[in-house]
């Protein structure tokens, strides 16, 4: 897809077909948004089972050289929490912009996922800003 195309809603995140790994395609008004897709998008992915419980709050300071990087990076530390502390986030207060982001995140523990993502990849990732806003092209190693 083109930078600036146009999609079906604001903000959203869609699965592409990739031959071995997932892939998905991502795109939001905002850096904060894109990067709240790409989580959402990646849980979607992993197709996670919530708990009821209480809310855990985690807060967040990452900065990096490049969107790309820090696309990266965020996700990555949501997969080390899922792993190690077995909660997901489902909601978002961040205030990011191409090179750092801080916010509070609030989710629940999880019951169980039905798939595992090894990691998060530089294959053929593209963090692009248009003039409907960004989207990014995400690969997963499974």
């Amino acid at each position: 897809m083109a930078a600036g195309a146009p999609f079906s809603t604001p903000a959203g995140f869609r699965e592409i077909e990739h031959t071995a790994d997932w892939a998905i395609e991502v795109w939001a008004p905002t850096f904060a948004g894109l990067l709240e897709q790409a989580a959402r998008g990646m849980y979607a992915l992993l197709r996670l089972r919530w708990q009821a419980g209480p809310q855990h709050t985690h807060r967040l300071h990452l900065t990096a050289p490049d969107p790309e990087s820090l696309l990266v990076d965020f996700l990555t530390e949501l997969l080390f929490i899922l792993e190690t502390q077995g909660v997901a986030f489902e909601h978002f207060h961040l205030d990011a912009t191409p090179t750092q982001v801080q916010g509070r995140l609030q989710g629940r523990p999880i019951a169980g996922q039905e798939k595992e993502i090894k990691a998060v990849t530089y294959h053929n990732l593209r963090v692009v800003q248009g003039p409907g806003g960004w989207w990014a092209t995400i690969t997963f190693d499974v």
